[in-house]
């Protein structure tokens, strides 16, 4: 997912415009963009478009942020929402490993209630926010807390504001991310950019997407849908870096066949991470089409 568009639960009107967007995926919110007396019409609501044939067949990753483990319409949202067709459910902030294996005994309970395929390639997952101090402080504990974990999402409104740490403070936002993305390396799973909220400064929206393109994060969370096309191009692998990529594992597999541990490739020097490195980006681009 480069680009994951925001959708308020209690805004059906918006759903089908959502799905006919170019966002790689659509994270329907369940938490911050509901009021509390709407949270359960909203669920309700949410839960029957997931049923639709709109829905179900759609080729966009599906996800939905739910409330908080400590507020009373979790239970009921994981009881309602895990249909199929669902790929992830989105959990704000986890304070625990215990919390997140909490959460996934009550999604496999809902995937058997619901009749919901549990074989390994459709099973829901969860994409773990990580907001709070504790959670960034143990987020390598959350993300290798069970295989359903497949990626941590960044967070920055809720980490900064209750620190008053400001927003535009670049050496902050550059540091939780470095964080979220080694823990999300060491356990092998994915890393989420979070929402960039001044939808005017266009410039800033670039420039964090890149940054966290350069970190090897995913994707980047949009909250409104022209964020969509920047994320896309933020997270594509230029032309360049493709063909580069190319000739290293050309390279490489010359220099197997030679028996050698180092060599050169456009003047740069090769070992086993570049080549890791490179299978990566080329296994990203033949994902996106970008080549065969």
């Amino acid at each position: 997912m480069r680009s994951k568009l925001f959708v308020p639960g209690s805004r059906p009107e918006l759903f089908d415009k959502a799905l006919n967007s170019q966002a790689d995926g659509l994270s329907f919110d369940l938490e911050d963009a509901v009021a509390a007396a709407k949270k359960d019409e909203a669920r309700e609501t949410l839960k029957t478009w997931l049923q639709s044939c709109a829905a179900r067949n759609s080729q966009k990753v599906i996800i939905v942020r739910v409330n908080a483990m400590d507020t009373p319409y979790f239970e009921r949202d994981i009881a309602e929402i895990v249909q199929p067709g669902l790929d992830m459910i989105n959990l704000p902030k986890p304070d625990s490993a215990q919390a997140v294996l909490e959460a996934i005994e009550l999604i496999e309970q809902a995937e058997k209630r619901n009749q919901v395929n549990r074989d390994g390639s459709s099973a829901v997952q969860l994409l773990l926010n990580i907001e709070t101090p504790k959670a960034l402080r143990i987020a390598y504990e959350l993300a290798s807390a069970h295989p359903r974990v497949s990626g941590l999402q960044l967070g920055l409104a809720d980490l900064f504001e209750p620190a008053s740490i400001s927003r535009n403070e670049t050496f902050a936002v550059h540091y939780a991310m470095m964080q979220v993305k080694m823990a999300a390396t060491e356990a092998g799973i994915a890393a989420f950019d979070g929402a960039f909220a001044n939808i005017k400064d266009t410039e800033g929206f670039r420039a964090e997407a890149a940054f966290a393109a350069r970190l090897g994060f995913t994707g980047k969370s949009c909250i409104h849908p022209t964020q969509i096309t920047m994320a896309n191009e933020a997270f594509r692998p230029d032309d360049a870096s493709i063909a580069h990529a190319l000739k290293v594992i050309q390279a490489a597999e010359k220099a197997d066949a030679e028996g050698l541990g180092a060599y050169v490739v456009d003047g740069k020097m090769i070992d086993p991470p570049f080549v890791q490195s490179a299978l990566k980006l080329v296994a990203q681009a033949r994902q996106m089409g970008l080549i065969e």
